[in-house]
């Protein structure tokens, strides 16, 4: 995809998981998406007003509770459209007004800036990363040297094999991926590093992969 504007990326370690919570939008009209909403909503609020941005959508990597938590508090007080993967499970997609089912590679626009829904499940069936020029939101799928677990109800290990080498690691390595947890040593890294330092994915077949890393 090619750069388009200036993006917003905002991060914000928020909660008792270490959950990261983003603003991404655009620079120029100050539109934001807020992604995956939870634990403190207020100070969401405060931040955004602070920055003089204009939240316009929600964007949600994923249903997971810790991720979502927050996001019937924050349509009180803004009525704006959530994107949600069509490919997500059921009992995993908010009961909330507003929700959209987004497919694999959709481009969503915040302001003038596009961002494109990459599915990667694993995870979750329907877990995706948003994607901007050289920016990417990347939730629960690669974390800063690790990946999400599979073991909860909708995960799938080969199918986090499956993301992570053939959708993660056939990206750039220029791509600057921004994780849904801060769990590594730092709280961003290039996919190339990651193609170095990250463990999971340093194997060399779906095997290795299942029998040493899950």
């Amino acid at each position: 995809m090619k750069e388009n504007h200036s993006p917003i990326i905002k991060q914000f370690e928020i909660g008792p998981l270490a959950n990261f919570i983003y603003f991404i939008g655009d620079a120029s009209s100050k539109e934001i998406a807020v992604v995956d909403p939870a634990w403190d909503v207020d100070f969401l609020r405060r931040e955004a007003e602070k920055l003089e941005l204009k939240i316009t959508n929600i964007f949600l990597t994923h249903g997971h509770p810790d991720h979502v938590n927050g996001l019937t508090e924050l349509l009180k007080t803004h009525d704006v459209p959530v994107y949600i993967s069509r490919h997500e499970a059921s009992f995993y997609k908010p009961k909330c007004k507003n929700l959209i089912e987004v497919q694999d590679h959709q481009r969503l626009r915040v302001g003038s800036v596009e961002f494109e829904c990459i599915l990667a499940p694993g995870h979750t069936p329907g877990c995706q990363c948003f994607l901007s020029g050289k920016h990417m939101i990347t939730g629960d799928v690669i974390f800063v040297d690790g990946c999400g677990r599979c073991d909860l109800p909708g995960g799938d290990p080969k199918q986090m094999h499956q993301s992570l080498y053939n959708v993660i690691m056939k990206l750039p390595d220029d791509i600057l991926i921004y994780p849904g947890h801060n769990y590594g040593a730092t709280p961003t890294d290039t996919i190339g590093h990651q193609k170095k330092s990250n463990p999971y994915l340093q194997c060399h077949s779906m095997e290795e992969f299942l029998n040493e890393r899950m």
